[in-house]
C-alpha cells in the first residue's frame, strides 16, 4: 500500500474528462449510475446532462450523460471542448434508429473539437433477444 500511495503522490491523479452521447433511451444515464454507484438505478429522460466524477485506480474520469432526445441533439457541441473521450451509447435491439444513430456519431466526429478524442461505442441491451450482435452494430455505424 505504501508503494501505491508513494506513485500517486510522483504522479498525481489524472483526470479526465469523457462525454457520453447517444440517441433518447439508449442507456447513459444507467450506465453512468453504474459506473459510479455499481447499481441500477430508474433513471428518467434526461433533458440537460448529468455529470459525475468516477474513479477508477489512479485515473479520475468526469462523465457527462447529455440527454439524447432529437430537439437537444444540438446542444452536444457545446460539451466538446477539452473532452477527451467519448462514449457513444447504442441501443442494440433499436434497429429502426441505428441509421439515425450512424448520422449522429458521423456529424460529431467531424468536429474539429473531437479530433483527438478517442471513441468508445457501447453496444447496450446486449441482453435483449433481438439484439444486433456487435459486429452487426460495427456494421451499421460504419466502423471500419
Amino acid at each position: 500500500a505504501l508503494g501505491s500511495s508513494l506513485f500517486q503522490n510522483l504522479f498525481g491523479k489524472k483526470e479526465m474528462r469523457i462525454l457520453m452521447v447517444g440517441l433518447d433511451a439508449a442507456g447513459k444515464t444507467t450506465i453512468l449510475y453504474k459506473l459510479k454507484l455499481g447499481e441500477v438505478v430508474t433513471t428518467i429522460p434526461t433533458i440537460g446532462f448529468n455529470v459525475e466524477t468516477v474513479e477508477y485506480k489512479n485515473i479520475s474520469f468526469t462523465v457527462w450523460d447529455v440527454g439524447g432526445q432529437d430537439k437537444i441533439r444540438p446542444l452536444w457541441r457545446h460539451y466538446y471542448q477539452n473532452t477527451q473521450g467519448v462514449i457513444f451509447v447504442v441501443d442494440s435491439n433499436d434497429r429502426d434508429r441505428i441509421d439515425d444513430a450512424r448520422q449522429e456519431l458521423n456529424r460529431m466526429m467531424d468536429e474539429e473539437e473531437l479530433k483527438d478524442a478517442a471513441l468508445l461505442v457501447f453496444a447496450n441491451k446486449q441482453d435483449l433477444p433481438n439484439a444486433m450482435s456487435a459486429a452487426e452494430i460495427t456494421d451499421k455505424l460504419g466502423l471500419h
